[in-house]
């Protein structure tokens, strides 16, 4: 069995320079290629998993099929690759050093003294390889968060050298991407804070054996050839990442600058396939050419920070893309919305889209855009607490249970139509304890989500504590809110929707953490598909 391979790419400078998207960019190159790729994240900071942290610490927490609460770039990952990722592609300092004490306290280190090397830096090589030790994969990417010369990020760095030199010459490289910007009193880019980034990388014993630079104006050459001299490293090593109109050209353009040519070449692996970008480019071209246009009202109360949202707006281009529509997204804080706001925007939108999310705050103002939707026939999709406020919202407006409630938000509503799971009553810890991961759902004969979804079951990612109260079901089915998805081991209902209404949909699960390129995700499709047919019936009301 061939030995996997690996790629490491490291940070300089700055963060937010986008490894993420260079490491998924790579690994579609190669995949298109026909190696088989996985990708996985490094984060340093001393959280287990991105699980309690707020949105506006660290953007969006993604849900793997496993359960897995992880970091917004496996979002990336599956998105590019369409290949799922697990628990074992995020790693954080937190995890890493739970191992250990946890080995420490039963005693297998034998009653040495517990070390960051080496016995921190052996549990961070023993999660690297987890990966490429079941001989799965050809090629493991391994993206190390933070920066170089971060205090946090120091023992992955010493990981990588010392599995560097475990692991051989053409079998391990580093990719250092790093920033060469443009200063416009001298109106020239500089060098100089890449050559300081890839001395950092040398002083932990590292040399980078490709450099991605991320820039806003194009490189000379002249300018290539300096950064090779002065951070040793070939002159077709330097790569340009220039600054792109969306993420999904990065893998286009750094195929144009040869990066992946460059990895298999320095990994002594065959580069003379082309890589078949066919489909890939067909998605592009109808994300860039729309025939129409839809505005998408996104109710949340995070949308200050994008990246709260990130897989639902991603899901939003794919659904576009497959509908050859461009969806622009208007994003509403829900904590500031009122008769003003429901009348100027709201109302006025061609679709809604009612946003996860924990906690009181902003609650009335999805519920009151709930409303909106559902009177003035607006498609409307309600996601994870978006299908809550919509079940609150019908039982509110439509039964007339005036105090209706989640237990979440009043934990003496008289009419707790949605309530926290039985099973989380007792539970005192908080981190990784929600129902998380995929759960089978069955839908029901003659609903619009088994028209969707043109299957009895489903398997869709979940991570929540509370949950639609069945004790309320007969009454609020009665009065027109269909259940038309539930799980079949406990009953919990999993999709709620009204036939009165052109298209309103509410799911308990996250759709958007399995919406690919490759396959976009159906519930979003459909919507986009209803939008646009409700802006259409608008203009025609309009021209007669």
């Amino acid at each position: 069995m061939a030995q996997t391979k690996y790629i490491f790419v490291t940070g300089g400078v700055t963060s937010s320079l986008g490894k993420g998207i260079i490491a998924a960019s790579l690994a579609k190159l190669l995949q298109a290629r026909g190696y088989k790729v996985t990708i996985q994240k490094l984060d340093p900071y001393i959280n287990v998993d991105p699980g309690t942290l707020n949105p506006y610490e660290h953007g969006e927490c993604y849900v793997t099929d496993d359960g897995a609460e992880t970091d917004l770039d496996l979002g990336h990952y599956e998105r590019f690759l369409n290949v799922k990722t697990s628990q074992a592609n995020n790693v954080t300092t937190g995890r890493i050093y739970q191992s250990v004490i946890n080995k420490e306290r039963k005693g297998e280190f034998l009653g040495k003294t517990v070390q960051v090397v080496p016995h921190i830096t052996n549990e961070i090589k023993e999660r690297i390889q987890i990966l490429g030790n079941g001989g799965e994969y050809d090629i493991v990417i391994t993206e190390i968060g933070g920066t170089v010369g971060d205090i946090e990020s120091l023992p992955y760095i010493e990981s990588v050298r010392q599995l560097m030199w475990e692991l051989g010459d053409n079998n391990a490289i580093v990719i250092h991407l790093t920033l060469v910007p443009y200063l416009s009193a001298a109106g020239e880019l500089k060098t100089k804070p890449t050559q300081h980034s890839v001395k950092t990388l040398m002083e932990s014993g590292i040399k980078a054996d490709i450099l991605v630079c991320r820039t806003e104006h194009e490189l000379s050459d002249d300018l290539r050839q300096k950064l090779a001299l002065f951070c040793n490293v070939k002159r077709e090593a330097v790569i340009q990442s220039i600054d792109a109109s969306t993420i999904y050209d990065v893998p286009t353009l750094m195929y144009e600058e040869g990066l992946d040519r460059v990895a298999l070449q320095k990994l002594a692996l065959p580069d003379d396939n082309r890589p078949d970008l066919t489909n890939w480019n067909q998605f592009l071209k109808r994300h860039k050419n729309p025939k129409n246009k839809v505005t998408i009202g996104l109710i949340g109360k995070y949308v200050e920070l994008q990246d709260s949202y990130k897989s639902i707006l991603e899901s939003f281009i794919h659904a576009g893309a497959e509908n050859e529509v461009e969806v622009k997204v208007q994003s509403i804080h829900s904590e500031y919305i009122d008769d003003k706001v429901l009348s100027e925007k709201i109302s006025k939108l061609d679709g809604i889209l009612v946003a996860p999310g924990f906690g009181e705050r902003g609650i009335q103002g999805k519920i009151d855009t709930v409303k909106c939707a559902r009177e003035n026939n607006i498609p409307f999709l309600g996601v994870c607490l978006g299908m809550q406020m919509a079940v609150i919202e019908f039982a509110r407006n439509v039964l007339k249970l005036e105090d209706a409630n989640s237990t979440e938000m009043n934990a003496n509503t008289p009419y707790p139509v949605i309530d926290i799971m039985e099973e989380q009553k007792s539970i005192t810890q908080m981190g990784g304890t929600m129902r998380l991961g995929a759960w089978e759902c069955k839908l029901k004969e003659g609903t619009l989500a088994r028209e969707i979804y043109g299957n009895e079951t489903i398997f869709e990612r979940h991570r929540h504590r509370y949950e639609y109260n069945d004790e309320f079901k007969e009454q609020i089915e009665a009065a027109g809110l269909v259940s038309s998805g539930f799980n079949p081991e406990t009953g919990l209902v999993e999709i709620v929707e009204l036939p009165s209404h052109p298209w309103f949909i509410g799911v308990q699960y996250h759709p958007e953490y399995k919406s690919t390129v490759a396959n976009p995700h159906p519930l979003f499709v459909a919507f986009i598909q209803a939008a646009l047919k409700y802006k259409m019936s608008k203009t025609n009301a309009t021209l007669a």
